[in-house]
């Protein structure tokens, strides 16, 4: 019995010893509370893009043009995928042609029915046709325009996730695009600081891969402390000259003592 508890002591050492690399994202903004001799206070953490995004296909087809790889940057608008839209094409010549039909007929019969040669049902018909032609229509433009994906925001490619030529279904993850010129600080702090944190507070944030330091501002707080951690979400806004920064980078806050 005594070797049996000394080995179940000794996996349970080796679980709480390895929990560590088992930790989500978060854990990059820790340790949570770390006070230096003079009272300063100190927290992880990470540097996140504001726009940030995975575009994906629209529709179903196959892509004929790709013109951005990893790393490039592009502005906003830009062309970041073509499909091959001549089927959606077609069918919206087909549409265009058949609202064309329905129009030349409605005009027709309320001719008619000026010289009393037709009732109203066969005029309102015509006009029921008419609308059902040009909604047709509409829903043809709407795919043609999505054959074309086009920047949300200036930013670069992070990684494509589909190439030229292939053929993919509808909602199938094309590119992963960031925005680093809207980085902001993430920081999970102890939620006693609350009462000494607000708006407009600046803190000194030094990034681990540039360790140039950087004053930093509150942006704004969590809605809600985490009640497991009793950790606070905190946003910061980094200086408007900082420069080569990426997104995901990782570093240290430091926070003076309060008088």
């Amino acid at each position: 019995m005594l070797v049996r508890s000394a080995r179940w002591l000794t996996l349970g050492l080796l679980a709480l010893c390895l929990s560590p690399a088992l930790w989500a994202e978060d854990s990059l903004l820790g340790p949570l509370d770390n006070t230096t001799s003079d009272g300063e206070r100190q927290v992880r953490g990470v540097l996140r893009a504001h726009n940030h995004a995975v575009i994906s296909s629209e529709l179903a087809g196959r892509i004929v043009e790709m013109p951005y790889s990893d790393g490039q940057s592009f502005a906003k608008g830009d062309l970041l995928a073509r499909f091959d839209c001549s089927a959606y094409q077609a069918q919206l010549n087909a549409a265009q042609a058949a609202a064309r039909a329905t129009r030349e007929e409605l005009n027709h019969n309320k001719q008619l029915a000026a010289l009393n040669s037709v009732g109203r049902f066969e005029v309102a018909l015509a006009e029921a046709r008419q609308a059902q032609a040009q909604a047709e229509t509409q829903v043809y433009q709407v795919q043609v325009k999505r054959c074309s994906v086009t920047a949300p925001f200036a930013g670069n490619v992070v990684r494509r996730r589909a190439q030229p030529h292939e053929s993919v279904a509808s909602g199938t993850p094309l590119l992963e695009v960031v925005d680093n010129n809207t980085l902001e600080i993430y920081l999970l702090v102890p939620s006693s600081w609350l009462s000494r944190l607000q708006p407009g507070q600046t803190f000194d944030f030094i990034p681990d891969e540039t360790g140039h330091p950087l004053v930093a501002k509150i942006k704004r707080l969590g809605a809600r402390i985490d009640e497991g951690s009793q950790t606070l979400l905190l946003i910061g806004s980094l200086p408007e000259n900082a420069k080569g920064l990426l997104a995901g980078m990782s570093g240290t806050a430091r926070f003076q003592a309060s008088p």
